[in-house]
């Protein structure tokens, strides 16, 4: 199974949501919280190319946001990605 990796923030309502939806399918993840961590932000930034958060990596994938794993979800998907 990947690895999942998670960028989040302690006031953000869809980061909540990633990690719940991630719990409900068993899967672990490496949460990095960029709320106070300017080196950590500058990171996800590199990484992602987008400034919001969640943002999502299966292994070296890029997902996206919530929104944007909720889709894979809904098609199916992700648990493809997840090897599920």
């Amino acid at each position: 199974m990947p690895k999942v990796t998670i960028y989040t923030t302690q006031v953000c309502p869809y980061c909540l949501r990633a990690r719940n939806l991630l719990k409900r399918k068993g899967i672990a993840f490496e949460e990095i919280p960029v709320d106070h961590d300017p080196a950590q932000m500058a990171a996800m930034v590199e990484r992602s190319n987008r400034h919001t958060v969640p943002q999502i990596f299966v292994g070296d994938h890029h997902v996206g946001g919530y929104d944007d794993m909720a889709l894979l979800d809904s098609c199916g998907e992700l648990d493809e990605l997840l090897g599920l």
